[in-house]
């Protein structure tokens, strides 16, 4: 009888010590898990297999991959976990397991199912052969002796001085023959060199006797990276001008004879601007804001995309506090409005605002003016913004208005933040914004995009529809970039990197020159590239004349070539003229330094519906 117990008793444990395995050793069930779903497409008539790639798991009852269920709204017939849709469409695929403790888990999924198509059919495949380049009329000269060459290559004018000379004139970049009127004149070189040196840049006056100039520059620095070189000068009435780099040996100070142009060192010269400013005008503000007397109403935050921040006064302050950034989304997650009350835009009319900002962290976004309503369907004006860490700015913009709003705000679209932050605060304060008035104007007399790239896109050069398009070329603060054709590859080398992704662009059907994509057909862009460094960018397929991306995608590039392919989910109605951007610029692209991207192949395959 006792050992009848003891069998009993040991069995009554045994039961126990499974249960309580089977509840986790605590009586408590674990949920089970589904890995592997992911968005899909497939060709209608074609078997999509649900289950190819996904599993289930759970801590008590191990993998119950076979207990998994798929419901598809619109309705799909699944048998082992394979379909054929027959019908073109977007599916939601809810993919559901239950363990044996009764916990149900779900995941969640989109099946896109694109017309029957014939074989792909290559649409375009770029050359990239060697483009004529234009100098833009500018020509190096090289005193003889001097052991030096300038040339244009990579897509910039480039110096290689061995030594420099015996004066600054033995080695020059020269435009002759400039035609100029009674205006304000500006020219900005954009340089770099290996090592630090001097320049000169001069506006000689052709029309005078002997030796005369509009004015000059003198013993300007040029570093190890990029930045502006500017000659500011005025003429008095109608003439020609010879505007001069000078690059030859150069010693400020004669008596620190050791403080001159070195010797064996690079000059790369990006791009030249010349503004022509005439005629005057004057700012008038029509509203300021110091915050020392504002309501709660003078700046407003939101946020969305998971981001969390809120505005508040402080004083003679208006305090923006980022307590997290978006999970996804974008820029536009966070957006900060300084309240414009009374004002009125009028489209066509010329107004001016500015404001200081100080970010404890960096912090990158756009500046724009907009309806605090209607958002970007009457925008006004838009511009980058750029705040170090820590440090005050001034963010100003002259603009003329592209739109009428009757309820208007400076929005601060400010959504990314900075390598490595999660927080931020950021002060606001010293706001003005009023009209213009007068008859001042500055247009750029000489100017291209690449300054000294390849032939710009356009109509006449329809081989070759690429173009670079970065933050300086609309005066931003950052931003340079220029692009080449060599041994068969295109390259797009970012001199300096801009925070916001339209501050460093390369575009394939620019303007007068679109990608025609005919209707009725699917598209496949295959693109294979690598860089010096690693380096992200986003890569869209966008309609002329409109945000609307048919392809939205990110690339990682790496030193290693790679193969990236994307395919559009729906077909065209009539053809439509396209345009490919690369859109580099980010606060990660502007930490980076000197990068450049080496494009071996785009390749635009066609699709025709069936």
């Amino acid at each position: 009888m006792k050992n009848i117990r003891k069998i009993l008793a040991l069995i009554l444990s045994l039961a126990m010590v499974l249960s309580m395995a089977a509840c986790g050793g605590n009586g408590e069930n674990t949920a089970p898990a589904i890995n592997g779903v992911a968005d899909q497409t497939v060709e209608a008539g074609s078997e999509f297999d649900a289950l190819a790639g996904v599993t289930a798991t759970d801590a008590e009852d191990g993998d119950i991959t076979s207990l998994i269920t798929i419901e598809a709204t619109p309705a799909l017939t699944f048998k082992n976990g394979k379909a054929t849709p027959e019908n073109a469409g977007s599916y939601e695929l809810v993919y559901s397991v239950t363990d044996k403790g009764g916990e149900t888990v779900e995941a969640y999924a989109t099946l896109t199912v694109t017309k029957q198509t014939g074989e792909a059919t290559v649409l375009y495949a770029f050359d990239f052969a060697d483009q004529t380049v234009d100098a833009k009329g500018w020509t190096a000269k090289i005193a003889e002796g001097v052991a030096a060459t300038g040339e244009l290559k990579q897509g910039a004018y480039v110096f290689d001085i061995t030594n420099p000379g015996n004066g600054d004139g033995d080695i020059q970049l020269v435009l002759a023959n400039m035609p100029v009127k009674a205006a304000d004149y500006k020219v900005k070189v954009w340089a770099k060199s290996t090592a630090n040196t001097y320049a000169h840049i001069l506006a000689r006056d052709e029309q005078a006797e002997g030796w005369s100039t509009f004015g000059g520059a003198f013993n300007v620095v040029i570093g190890e990276e990029i930045a502006p070189l500017e000659l500011n000068f005025t003429v008095p009435g109608e003439g020609s001008t010879e505007l001069l780099i000078n690059l030859g040996k150069i010693t400020p100070n004669p008596e620190n004879p050791a403080d001159t142009t070195p010797e064996n060192f690079t000059v790369t010269i990006d791009k030249i601007e010349v503004y022509e400013i005439t005629g005057e005008e004057t700012q008038t503000p029509v509203y300021t804001n110091d915050f020392a007397a504002a309501d709660e109403n003078a700046v407003v935050v939101s946020a969305g995309d998971g981001a969390a921040a809120t505005a508040s006064l402080n004083g003679e302050a208006a305090v923006i506090t980022i307590d997290s950034y978006p999970t996804e989304g974008g820029v536009w997650s966070i957006k900060a409005d300084i309240a414009l009350p009374g004002v009125t835009i009028v489209s066509g009319e010329k107004y001016f605002y500015s404001f200081k900002i100080n970010a404890a962290n960096g912090q990158g976004g756009e500046a724009l003016v907009e309806s605090a309503t209607l958002f970007h369907e009457a925008r006004a004006n838009f511009n980058g913004l750029a705040a170090a860490a820590g440090e005050d700015t001034i963010v100003t913009a002259v603009f003329t208005a592209e739109a009428n709003v009757s309820d208007p705000v400076i929005r601060l679209q400010i959504g990314n933040p900075s390598e490595g932050v999660t927080s931020n605060t950021i002060v606001i304060d010293d706001v003005f914004f009023g009209v213009v008035e007068g008859d001042k104007e500055t247009n750029k007399t000489i100017y291209a995009f690449n300054a000294f790239g390849p032939n710009t896109a356009n109509a006449t050069n329809s081989a070759y529809p690429w173009q670079t398009f970065n933050g300086t070329d609309e005066d931003n603060d950052r931003g340079v970039g220029t692009i080449w054709t060599e041994n068969g590859h295109m390259f797009y080398r970012i001199d300096q990197g801009g925070v916001t992704d339209w501050h460093n662009k390369l575009i394939c059907g620019y303007g007068d020159n679109p990608l025609v994509l005919p209707a009725d057909s699917y598209f496949v862009v295959e693109i294979v590239a690598k860089a010096s460094k690693d380096v992200s960018c986003g890569f869209f397929l966008n309609p002329l004349g409109n945000w609307d991306p048919r392809i939205s995608e990110g690339l990682d590039l790496t030193t290693e070539e790679q193969t990236f392919t994307f395919e559009t989910n729906d077909i065209l109605i009539t053809d439509m003229n396209f345009e490919m951007l690369f859109q580099f610029g980010s606060e990660a692209t502007a930490n980076l330094g000197e990068v450049t991207v080496e494009i071996v192949s785009v390749t635009i395959y066609q699709k025709t519906v069936n």
